[in-house]
């Protein structure tokens, strides 16, 4: 069975060679996004995906799910995602979020039912995001072209490249069971999914364009992860994002 590590290792490769490929040539309003034509055909291909398959199943699951229960599986999953985020907290030498977020994950294992439980944050120890992308762009590592991955979405050349150790650093890849990993991936695919049901119709619904508007809210959102929330005045995407002071 072909795992998500090796899916994620050859988009990345795929991406690469697209680049090498000069796809940057062709022209585009946004220097952003030099791909753009093959990213609309992508992203048109992730929604006939979401219509067909993805967003049905979410709907169901919140339908035959009680709430309660959704959210130890969210609490669950956010636990298990911790344990990277302190890695790349640790690797942005984030000391005290490195710190917060271990102190995290030992509460909610032990105090929270193995993390079924968001105990930690009733005691006001904040939850932190990071992935490998950010650790990279921390560094001064510029972001590259906007990306949309097939199924994945969203991303820019930076981001994808990081996807393989992203993925490999994911403790719920860490179970030694197929049947498990598998289940643990498509039960985090319909948890996101479905708490973005009503946030995704919005969108479509009052934006004249859903891609621009996907493509310049995620960029937005990761340029605002790599400085944690406070982006300098003078950002240039162009430059790349350097490393935070």
């Amino acid at each position: 069975m072909i795992t998500w590590i090796q899916r994620c290792t050859s988009l990345t490769l795929l991406v690469g060679l697209l680049a090498l490929q000069g796809c940057a040539t062709v022209q585009t309003a946004d220097a952003r996004d030099p791909w753009e034509s093959m990213n609309r055909s992508v992203f048109q291909f992730n929604e006939v995906l979401d219509n067909a398959a993805i967003k049905p199943a979410a709907e169901l699951y919140v339908k035959v799910t009680p709430s309660f229960v959704r959210t130890g599986v969210g609490n669950f999953l956010g636990n298990l995602g911790d344990v990277w985020s302190m890695a790349n907290s640790a690797l942005q030498l984030k000391g005290q979020a490195t710190v917060e977020t271990f102190m995290r994950i030992n509460v909610n294992t032990f105090l929270g039912l193995g993390g079924l439980l968001d105990v930690a944050t009733a005691m006001r120890l904040e939850k932190r995001k990071e992935d490998f992308g950010q650790t990279l762009g921390y560094w001064g590592v510029k972001p590259g072209p906007y990306v949309v991955l097939p199924v994945l979405g969203p991303s820019t050349l930076r981001d994808t490249l990081a996807l393989p150790l992203d993925m490999q650093g994911d403790a719920s890849q860490r179970f030694s069971d197929d049947a498990t990993r598998n289940a643990l991936t498509v039960t985090r695919v319909l948890d996101i999914r479905s708490g973005l049901l009503q946030t995704v119709d919005v969108v479509k619904a009052a934006s004249l364009d859903p891609y621009s508007f996907v493509r310049d809210g995620y960029l937005q959102k990761r340029r605002n992860d790599i400085y944690d929330g406070n982006p300098p005045s003078n950002f240039d995407y162009g430059d790349g994002e350097s490393e935070p002071k």
